[in-house]
C-alpha cells in the first residue's frame, strides 16, 4: 500500500509462491509491544511479560529488535527507525486486540487506518512498503481475526500490504488458539463463529479462552505461525 492508499499488487509467479514465509537474507523480525498494561505492585502486568518476552526472542535469534510503544504513531515511526535502509520480513504486535482491531494503550488500530484519509496512513504505508514478498504480519493479540469484523479487517490488511496477515479468533495467553492467516487477493477460509462465546458474527459479545486443544494453537514461545489447513 502507497501513501496514496493504493493496494499493493501481490505477485503470483513461483517464486513469490515458493518464497511465502521464509525468511529473505537482510530483512528484519520486528516486535511491537504496549507497554502500558503495567498491572499494580502485587501483580505484574502484561507490559512486564512482554517485555521479557522480547529479550528471550532476540536472545533465541528469533526477531532482530523490537519497538516499546504507547500509540500506534510511535509503533510506526520506531520500525522505520530500527529498520534503517533494511527490509522488514515480519511485524509481530504483542497487546491487546478485539474483534477487528488491535490497541496499542488507548489508540486503535482498524481498517480505518488503510484510507488515505486517516492522518498517519501515510506513515502507517511506509511500514507496510518495507515488507518483503513473502513477509507477514502477526497479531498477537486477543480476538482480533475473529466474527465477521475479524475476518474483514485481517483480509484488508492482507490485501492493501500484500503479505500474510495472521490474527487470533480465542483470548489468547500461554496457549494462542485460533490462529488464522489472511492471503492476499483471498477470502478467509474459517468459520466467523470460531472462538465465539456469546453473540453473533455480526454482533460478538465474548470470546473463549484458549486451550491447547482448541483449532490452531501455538505456545507464547512459538516463534512461527502453525502449519495451517
Amino acid at each position: 500500500m502507497d501513501a496514496s492508499g493504493t493496494p499493493r499488487r501481490p505477485s503470483t509467479d513461483a517464486a513469490s509462491s515458493t518464497a511465502r514465509g521464509r525468511r529473505i537474507a537482510g530483512a528484519r523480525r520486528i516486535v511491537v509491544f504496549d507497554p502500558t498494561c503495567r498491572g499494580r505492585w502485587w501483580h505484574l502486568g502484561l507490559s512486564h511479560a512482554w517485555s521479557a518476552g522480547v529479550r528471550l526472542y532476540r536472545g533465541m535469534g528469533r526477531i532482530d529488535g523490537w519497538v516499546r510503544a504507547e500509540n500506534w504513531r510511535t509503533a510506526f515511526a520506531g520500525v522505520l527507525d530500527l529498520l534503517g535502509d533494511a527490509p522488514l520480513f515480519e511485524l509481530q504486535v504483542w497487546s491487546h486486540g478485539k474483534w477487528g482491531l488491535v490497541r496499542l494503550g488507548d489508540d486503535v488500530f482498524d481498517r480505518t487506518w488503510l484510507r488515505p484519509a486517516h492522518r498517519d496512513a501515510g506513515l502507517a504505508a511506509a511500514v507496510f512498503d518495507r515488507l518483503v514478498p513473502g513477509g507477514r504480519i502477526w497479531f498477537r493479540t486477543c480476538e482480533t481475526a475473529g466474527a465477521a469484523c475479524g475476518q474483514a479487517f485481517v483480509q484488508a490488511l492482507a490485501d492493501a500490504t500484500g503479505v500474510d496477515v495472521y490474527g487470533h479468533t480465542y483470548v489468547i495467553g500461554i496457549y494462542q488458539s485460533g490462529l488464522r492467516r489472511a492471503v492476499p487477493g483471498g477470502r478467509p477460509d474459517w468459520s466467523p463463529w470460531e472462538g465465539l462465546r456469546k453473540g453473533t458474527p455480526a454482533a460478538p459479545l465474548e470470546a473463549h479462552p484458549s486451550r491447547p486443544w482448541h483449532p490452531s494453537t501455538v505456545h507464547f514461545l512459538s516463534g512461527e505461525p502453525s502449519p495451517l489447513a
